[in-house]
């Protein structure tokens, strides 16, 4: 286990029990999420899927219906 991970768990184990739950649900859904993400991408019809998605992006992109930024610029 990391530091940084050891010292989190420390100090969520100060909080109360109700905190503690709450905390140990976040951590756990976000490692669940983590693998059915990796499952998704593993499957090789996923690859099928980003090209197409990829190719979708560029046809829009090149036919000028795009904006410059990301996902944060306002």
């Amino acid at each position: 286990m990391t530091a940084l991970l050891e010292k989190a768990l420390a100090r969520a184990a100060r909080l109360p029990a109700e905190q503690q739950d709450f905390v140990a649900s976040i951590i756990l859904e976000e490692l669940d999420g983590n693998e059915r993400w990796e499952a998704l991408l593993a499957d090789p019809r996923s690859q099928s899927a980003i090209d197409h998605l990829a190719a979708e992006g560029i046809a829009e992109f090149d036919a000028g219906r795009t904006v410059p930024g990301g996902f944060g610029d306002k």
